[in-house]
């Protein structure tokens, strides 16, 4: 009986060992990093690469395990960590997204073809590495939902250890992690960024509008449209369509380019084509000849470093990406805007050649350039009331004309004066005369400024200082000049000119007296000789 029993226990434990089986109760789950509620991806999304690959032992790990949500038209990030759990340090990771550049519509952002891949020079066993951070912003026409997209990490062992022979002791590893993307309010539509209600034709008689740009947001110049040579639509997609590029507007920085300085052009580009992916582009920037004679031509616009030629991977469908140039202006440039082509060869999905071209206009400013001459002031000390002449030259050195020129002098000592000069031509000389009137006295020489002021050719005001000096004193009465200063001198201190004239007259008297007494003493010795020639007369008759 207790041998039944013992059967009969045995045969009970092993039927609900295979009720558990039959239900998965019991066996163990393996757990997904991030993944949503609300998953909805597909049987065959959920039976894609296994998590691990080539006996790696690199742990994944998504920031907080939460499913970031990507919204229309707005950019987010998703942040992810490995774990070395390698028994040695690992080497050269890098760690990259796997997107397939043939069916590019399996993945749900935008994709310029920039370099995503992440890269660790190394990771020690055991540890993690920093977070790895991706941005991405949704394409215009994916849908609302959750999508599964793979990361793939590669690397080797640090101590070079093989795991075959003949193999490079490299390995790889891939995982995939959810996120979850919001549609279009406005539907299937695209939102086009700057678009007016003046969009041109197709040229091929489709009748689709193509879309332009007005310029609004884009600093410099308006967008433009590229054909594309061939075909009878934009959609692509080996139907005999030709893709079509076009440029959506451009950016220069700094944004005011000047003569004689270097900067960079940022052109937007955008696929028009919705189905076809556009790749292997080269775009040639072709810039006007400027210059007065042979040995002063040479292109408006010169590479600054590296050439005119910009070499792209791609445009996915529907897709946008920059291309950036960095060019110099020449300095002889007049001030206007130079218009520049911007010529694109790219091939189709099937590989068939397509040449467009696009033309862009930047505008170019000049430093204006002038110098003023010394003031000529006639009298350089004026009495109140009185006026002044103040005279200098303008003279514009530079490749701009100068509109508008006026000049305004301001001081405590004149009346405020304004003097109109016009425009004043490249190379050319004005004068500014002006008379300047005396307002209040002064103690002496006090400065006076000239405010001269111009307009470019967008009426844009631009003034310049420059400062004078000008004495003014108190105004005096007709007839009365001689007489202030005497009484100015007798009222005062020591009284120079009467001791001036006493001493004058003194010597006059001194000098008559010494005339005087010469003239008596003369007169008298004259009147002995006479005396004794007639004493000697007489004598010689009595003899």
């Amino acid at each position: 009986m207790s041998r039944w029993k013992e059967f009969m226990r045995g045969t009970a434990a092993v039927l609900a060992a295979a009720v558990l089986v039959g239900t998965g109760i019991g066996m163990p789950v393996k757990a997904e990093n991030n993944k949503p509620s609300n998953e909805t991806g597909s049987e065959q999304d959920k039976d894609k690469e296994p998590e691990i690959q080539n006996n790696s032992k690199i742990e994944w790990k998504a920031a907080n395990n939460k499913v970031p949500v990507f919204e229309y038209d707005k950019k987010n990030s998703l942040e992810i960590f490995i774990i070395n759990r390698e028994d040695v340090e690992i080497k050269n990771i890098k760690i990259d997204p796997c997107i397939d550049e043939e069916d590019i519509s399996k993945w749900p952002f935008q994709k310029d073809h920039q370099d995503d891949a992440k890269i660790i020079d190394k990771l020690a066993a055991g540890t993690t590495s920093q977070a790895l951070k991706y941005t991405f912003k949704e394409r215009d026409d994916i849908g609302t939902g959750n999508h599964k997209i793979y990361f793939e990490c590669t690397y080797e062992l640090a101590d070079g250890t093989a795991l075959a022979e003949g193999d490079d002791g490299k390995r790889s590893s891939k995982k995939a992690f959810w996120v979850k993307t919001v549609a279009n309010p406005e539907g299937d539509k695209p939102l086009e960024v700057n678009i007016t209600d003046k969009t041109p034709k197709d040229e091929e008689g489709t009748g689709e509008e193509i879309p332009t740009d007005d310029g609004g947001g884009i600093d410099n110049g308006d967008a433009s449209y590229s054909g594309g040579g061939g075909g009878g639509g934009d959609d692509g997609g080996g139907d005999g369509s030709v893709p079509r590029v076009i440029v959506t507007g451009f950016d220069t920085k700094p944004k005011e380019v000047k003569a004689g300085t270097d900067f960079t052009l940022k052109v937007h580009l955008k696929n028009t084509s919705k189905k076809t992916k556009v790749k292997n582009m080269l775009f040639d920037l072709n810039a006007p000849e400027e210059g007065s004679d042979e040995q002063t031509t040479a292109p408006a616009f010169l590479p600054s470093s590296g050439s005119s030629t910009v070499y792209l991977d791609g445009i996915s469908a529907n897709g946008t990406a920059d291309i950036t140039m960095k060019l110099n202006a020449k300095s002889d440039l007049l001030q206007k805007p130079y218009s520049v082509e911007l010529s694109m060869k790219y091939e189709d999905s099937s590989g068939s050649a397509v040449e467009a071209a696009s033309s862009l206009s930047i505008p170019v400013k000049q430093d204006a350039r002038f110098e003023f001459s010394d003031f000529e002031i006639n009298p350089e000390s004026v009495a109140v009331g009185d006026e002044a002449n103040v005279m200098c030259s303008l003279y514009n050195l530079g490749r701009t004309k100068l509109y508008n020129v006026k000049a305004i002098f301001e001081g405590n000592s004149i009346e405020r004066e304004e003097i109109f000069v016009g425009n004043v031509e490249s190379g050319a000389t004005a004068s500014i005369d002006a008379m300047l009137k005396g307002a209040q006295a002064t103690a002496g020489p006090e400065p006076i400024t000239m405010t001269m002021s111009y307009e470019d050719e967008e009426g844009e005001e631009t003034s310049e200082k420059k400062e004078l000096m000008i004495e003014v004193v108190e105004s005096v009465d007709e007839g009365m000049g001689t007489e202030i200063p005497m009484e100015e001198e007798s009222s005062g201190g020591f009284p120079i000119i009467p001791v001036v004239i006493a001493i004058g007259v003194i010597g006059m008297a001194s000098a008559a007296i010494i005339i005087i007494k010469e003239r008596k003493k003369r007169m008298r010795k004259s009147e002995e000789e006479d005396f004794l020639y007639e004493l000697d007369g007489s004598s010689e008759d009595e003899q």
